[in-house]
């Protein structure tokens, strides 16, 4: 593959496609070029050829005619959680290397085929976890490396925000999407406190999910939303316990009344230190190391320079990181950061949160396989 640069189809050419994707591949055209985009609504995926894609780049309405072209070595999966399954399964099928964006899908059953797929196909497969390319992330995997912190036994998943429910797109639509914040931003904060814990072993889960902000439309960031179609939850909070006997906790909502809104964050607690990520929307994120040392209480925060949004594509640090890594890993067969079957836990310990809150019961998690009550 070195004298040719790497062919990627775009399926899905709506917002995260724009904001995030689509830019940052964009940095890399002396590697890879985007010569295919997909979208159900055809002119989106037209819009996005006439920006990002070269001159003969096709446009399809079907991502099956897209998998068709024996040429494309790489797709980027870019729709709504409940599509991210058959996509990719049939990716996998026609002998590409596959990007899904988070979370992997709304179920662990639809989760286990795509990792199922993946395995037959000998190709490359990662989940569009960006924030751990953040600088302030990274600092902190590097301690966890380190074993700074000693043996981490508690932590939380921080995922909340005062009042920004996403207005567009299908982000409250529960068909499509399998739910609201803990789906979509939860995610984010679930899969950065895992991967620095290094657990991936949960054993049960309890939770709640609260259906109570749905006409609390006044003061929202991105304006009103119409309340007769607010079909996913607004909060939802989960009690995960690890084989080991760590915990986690987890709070995601896109509307809380609260002052501390943080999001893709995370506390850890260990036997030699503690850690805080604080970050949200509108705020770079910073990184504070608590321990005991000269005898003291002693607080270091690094000097970190990082964001966490795509709101803005020119704002696009991880983003860029992300696709770099990603493009390396196919062209040197390399492993990408974020591993499937990382994200196959994410999906299932989601799940098993809307579950639990479901039945009112906790409920056990087989990591092996889908979700035992």
């Amino acid at each position: 593959m070195e004298n040719k640069k790497l062919r990627i189809g775009i399926i899905g050419c709506g917002g995260i496609a724009n904001q995030k994707h689509l830019p940052a591949l964009s940095t890399f055209s002396d590697i890879a070029e985007i010569v295919a985009f997909c979208d159900v609504v055809v002119e989106r995926a037209i819009e996005a050829k006439e920006k990002y894609g070269t001159e003969d780049s096709g446009v399809y309405a079907d991502y099956l005619e897209l998998l068709k072209d024996e040429s494309i070595d790489l797709v980027h999966v870019l729709t709504p959680n409940n599509s991210h399954a058959p996509i990719t399964v049939a990716a996998f099928e026609a002998g590409k290397h596959v990007l899904c964006e988070k979370p992997m899908a709304a179920t662990s059953k639809d989760a286990k085929q795509m990792i199922d797929a993946w395995k037959k196909s000998g190709k490359k497969f990662t989940i569009g976890y960006q924030n751990r390319f953040r600088r302030d992330v990274q600092t902190l995997r590097k301690a966890c490396d380190e074993d700074a912190l000693g043996e981490i036994y508690f932590a939380k998943a921080h995922a909340l925000r005062r009042k920004a429910v996403p207005t567009w797109g299908v982000f409250q639509d529960k068909e499509a999407q399998g739910g609201g914040p803990l789906i979509d931003i939860g995610t984010h904060a679930l899969d950065i406190t895992l991967w620095m814990m290094g657990n991936y072993k949960p054993v049960s889960v309890t939770g709640s999910v609260f259906h109570k902000m749905a006409d609390q439309v006044d003061g929202n960031v991105f304006g009103p939303w119409d309340p007769t179609t607010f079909e996913v939850e607004d909060s939802a909070f989960g009690f995960i316990k690890m084989e080991d006997g760590a915990t986690i906790f987890l709070e995601s909502s896109w509307v809380l009344n609260t002052t501390d809104a943080k999001e893709a964050a995370t506390t850890l607690c260990g036997t030699k230190a503690g850690a805080e990520i604080t970050s949200g929307m509108g705020k770079k994120g910073s990184l504070i190391i608590n321990k005991a040392a000269y005898g003291e209480l002693v607080t270091e925060e690094p000097t970190i320079i990082g964001g966490v949004d795509f709101f803005d594509a020119k704002h696009a640090g991880e983003a860029v990181a992300e696709a770099k890594q990603w493009l390396e890993s196919i062209i040197n067969d390399t492993e990408p950061l974020v591993k499937p079957e990382e994200a196959f836990v994410v999906t299932q310990i989601l799940e098993a949160i809307y579950k639990a809150a479901e039945t009112g019961e906790t409920v056990k998690i087989n990591t092996d396989e889908t979700l035992l009550v």
